[in-house]
Formats: structure tokens, C-alpha cells, sequence
């Protein structure tokens, strides 16, 4: 198909198209003539994995272009997902002023939950995350992380299910950081509906 086409299949403008290919964000068509080239599948596919991490996760282009690099340079799968984790989640922004030095909530939770103890942004930003919460006098006490950490394994569960799943790069980024994006709003919206119920029956009976 030619870019015209592209366009129109995709719903993405032939300046932004351009732009796409400029930055290598896209791979280039296939020439066939000196101002013509010939787009296929792949370029529909990326398309939508690049409108879909600017519009419904807002990724940035140069967070896009990072993850887009690493999946043409073919990187391993477990590599590419922890990316693409740290990207949509913020992990590369927490401070580590409150975690680096310690490791005591990550071996707490590893330990309860029998995971694989080895370093992760995952593990370090909850590190920092709990030595802040310490440092502001929130105590978390083991009981706590146990309760927490069991509830979301079950969910991570479900999850790393259908993230692994496609074999193709661009579904797999798709399907990872969409998932992460929306799935974890989820949980927090589920969250907030299950602490409003318990309020509301509590001082309900109080009332």
C-alpha cells in the first residue's frame, strides 16, 4: 500500500507519518520509485502500537522511540518487558535516595511470596517507595506486606499470562504496556470502590 493508503487504514496523518519514519520510529517502505514506497502490514501494526502509547498510555516520543529500538534491535523478551515496565510505570523516576541502601522490604516480600530474589527496577522502587512512607512515620509492618504482596500475586498472575502470550514484537509491546497502563488503574479504581464499601458500612452502622 502506499502512504496514502497507510494513512487511511491507520486514521495517522502523512505528516505524522513522515515524521514516523524520520525519527525511526517506523521502518522505511520498500522503494519503488524515487519519491514512492510500498508500506505492508508491519507498518500498519507499528502505527497503532505508536498511537496506542501516545494516546492511551502518554508516552512521549522519545520514551516510544527507546522501547521501539530496543524491540528492532531484538533485544530478549525479558528485557524488552522490564523496559517497557520501568517506561509506563514511572519506575526509572522514583527517587533512590530512600531506596538504594535498602533492601529490606523487597527481601521481606520475596520471601513471602517465594519469587525469584534477584534486583529489578520493580524491586528497587518499592524499596524506596516503603523507606519514604517510613521516613514520613507510615509505618508497614510485615503482616501488611504479606496481605498486600498475596493479593497482587494473584493479579500479576493473570496478567504476565496474557502479556507473554504474542509472538509478534509490536503486539507484545501493545499488550504489555497497555496492560500495565489500564490494568493498573484497574486495580486502583477496585481499590478505591472496595475502600469506599468498607467505609460506608462501618459508619453506616455508626450513624
Amino acid at each position: 500500500m502506499q502512504l496514502k493508503e497507510l494513512s487511511e487504514r491507520t486514521g495517522v496523518s502523512p505528516a505524522s507519518i513522515k515524521f514516523y519514519l524520520r525519527e525511526g520510529l517506523l521502518p522505511a517502505g520498500r522503494s519503488v520509485h524515487a519519491t514512492r514506497a510500498e508500506y505492508a502490514e508491519l507498518h500498519v501494526s507499528r502505527l497503532e502500537l505508536i498511537q496506542a502509547l501516545r494516546r492511551v498510555v502518554g508516552l512521549n516520543i522519545a520514551q516510544i522511540g527507546s522501547l521501539l529500538r530496543m524491540a528492532d534491535d531484538g533485544v530478549p523478551r525479558l528485557e524488552l518487558l522490564a523496559a517497557v515496565q520501568r517506561t509506563v510505570l514511572g519506575l526509572d523516576a522514583v527517587g533512590t535516595e530512600h531506596g538504594d541502601m535498602q533492601s529490606w522490604a523487597g527481601d521481606a516480600v520475596v520471601r513471602f511470596r517465594n519469587w525469584p530474589d534477584v534486583p529489578s527496577d520493580a524491586r528497587n522502587s518499592l524499596n524506596a517507595h516503603l523507606a519514604l512512607m517510613e521516613s514520613l512515620g507510615v509505618q508497614v509492618p510485615d503482616t501488611l506486606l504479606d496481605a498486600y504482596s498475596q493479593a497482587v500475586d494473584a493479579i500479576a498472575t493473570v496478567d504476565i499470562s496474557a502479556t507473554t502470550a504474542p509472538d509478534d514484537v509490536n503486539e507484545l509491546i501493545m499488550t504489555a504496556a497497555v496492560g500495565m497502563h489500564l490494568h493498573g488503574q484497574l486495580v486502583l479504581k477496585l481499590l478505591a470502590l472496595a475502600q469506599a464499601s468498607h467505609a460506608i458500612r462501618r459508619y453506616t452502622k455508626d450513624a
